[in-house]
Parts: structure tokens; C-alpha cells; sequence
């Protein structure tokens, strides 16, 4: 599985992701895939920052919103990746 993979369908995640927990969407929604290596998916949030009123949601992320972005990973692409925040 290659970044590029990812991001092609990253789409199907977010959908399943709405679909699942619209809060935990939300947390995710404008996360920027930038690597995926040694089975570590990196995100990136800094668009979040380039609005006139900035939506970081770093605040009300939890473990239990990672963990579903992880599931739907997993239903989407059959693999659990790590997932790294920066």
C-alpha cells in the first residue's frame, strides 16, 4: 500500500467515517495525508489554521476518535495502520 493509495480513496473513509460518528468526522475532515511508512499514516492539520477563524479540533480529539478512524482504515483498506498527528 503506497500514500497514493491512500489518498484516492481517502474519501470512502471520511464517508464511513460521517456514517459512523459525525463528531469524530469532524475531528478528521480537513486532515492532510502526508506520509505512510512502516505502516504510519502521518496527518496533517495546518490548513486548519489558514481560515480567518481557525477550526483546530487537536482540542476535542480523543483516543476513542482515533480508534474509529482507525476502524474505518480498516474496513476501507483492510490494514491498521498507526496513526501520527503533527
Amino acid at each position: 500500500m503506497q500514500l497514493e493509495d491512500i489518498k484516492n480513496r481517502w474519501n470512502e473513509v471520511l464517508d464511513l467515517l460521517l456514517e459512523m460518528d459525525r463528531v469524530t468526522w469532524l475531528s478528521f475532515f480537513d486532515a492532510r495525508l502526508v506520509s505512510f511508512e512502516n505502516n504510519q499514516l502521518t496527518l496533517d492539520f495546518a490548513d486548519s489554521q489558514k481560515f480567518a477563524n481557525p477550526h483546530d479540533f487537536k482540542k476535542t480529539r480523543n483516543p476513542s476518535h482515533t480508534k474509529s478512524l482507525i476502524e474505518a482504515i480498516e474496513r476501507v483498506f483492510g490494514f491498521t495502520p498507526t496513526i501520527i498527528e503533527r
